[in-house]
């Protein structure tokens, strides 16, 4: 995460959505409002960016190569996580009733828009740069703000996560739903476990936690390397991914238990199969829920 200034990979995973939502008929997720939420500005700034080659100096390509590009290379991970995570955010919403929600990496996800569930808490966390940029532009879009809508400003270099949460309100005692997605790319197993700690410690029995993360694998294909060279163009580094089993003992050691694993030949016959479009799943990504079961002990 680049300091002071906005993420340019959580405008791009923004503009993919709003790109499926205005292209493609066939839908693997419906955000009727990420264009709205960006703007027609900085949705034509994405665009330009992408049909440019992402250094900016590229000749633009064609119409047809840059949807391709975008088909190819942009859409397809933000698109299949959000669908599975939502998927099973409603479906625990439904069994629990009154539920929190805490979207890591929230950039410009638009559920608290979209959704109409009452029962539902939500907590947006946030690099307070990537958060004030999107505050801002919901200020001139004149949106109002739910009251069971909180945003939690986190400077994960300086500042605990835990605390920031219970600060802002969050009950661990009430049944919790957390995401994060397109977060695992940028940080090791190591840092990313310690995030999975905090998770652990706030999680009442039975909340379940979701996020996509890449395999470790020995040789990258093609399109594989070329996402990581277009991340670094936008100066973000991925770091190349983990193992299933290491993100297992992980999970296990801090009390939660898989209850889905979709590897990436699963995330193509779910959301990919059948596609008239160029479409497919990543072939290093996965998607993965696990329910925290109270068995570890913090003291």
């Amino acid at each position: 995460m680049i300091e002071q200034q906005e993420s340019v990979t959580a405008k791009l995973c923004a503009f993919a959505r709003a790109w499926h939502a205005i292209h493609e008929r066939d839908k693997i997720f419906e955000d009727d409002l990420a264009f709205d939420l960006m703007g027609k500005e900085e949705y034509d700034a994405m665009y330009e960016t992408v049909s440019r080659g992402f250094d900016g100096f590229t000749e633009p390509f064609s119409r047809e190569d840059t949807e391709q590009i975008i088909a190819e290379y942009i859409a397809p991970i933000p698109l299949a996580r959000i669908h599975f995570a939502e998927n099973r955010l409603h479906a625990f919403a439904a069994k629990y009733g009154r539920i929190q929600y805490v979207i890591c990496g929230a950039g410009s996800d638009s559920f608290l828009f979209r959704n109409d569930n009452p029962e539902i808490e939500i907590f947006e966390i946030d690099h307070p740069d990537t958060q004030r940029y999107k505050l801002e532009r919901i200020r001139q879009l004149e949106w109002n703000i739910r009251e069971n809508v909180h945003f939690v400003p986190v400077d994960f270099e300086r500042q605990s996560m835990t605390e920031q949460l219970l600060n802002a309100g969050f009950d661990p005692q009430i049944p919790s739903f957390f995401s994060i997605l397109g977060v695992t790319y940028y940080l090791t197993l190591d840092v990313f476990s310690d995030t999975l700690r905090q998770i652990a410690e706030l999680s009442a029995p039975d909340s379940v936690l979701v996020f996509d993360y890449p395999i470790k694998t020995g040789e990258f294909p093609e399109r594989v390397r070329r996402l990581e060279q277009i991340t670094a163009a936008l100066g973000e580094h991925m770091r190349g991914g983990y193992d299933y089993n290491e993100v297992s003992r992980a999970l296990y050691a801090l009390g939660f238990q898989i209850d889905t694993y979709l590897p990436p030949e699963k995330v193509q016959a779910e959301y990919f199969d059948g596609r008239a479009d160029r479409m497919k799943a990543f072939e290093n990504v996965s998607l993965l829920s696990a329910t925290y079961t109270a068995g570890y002990n913090f003291e």
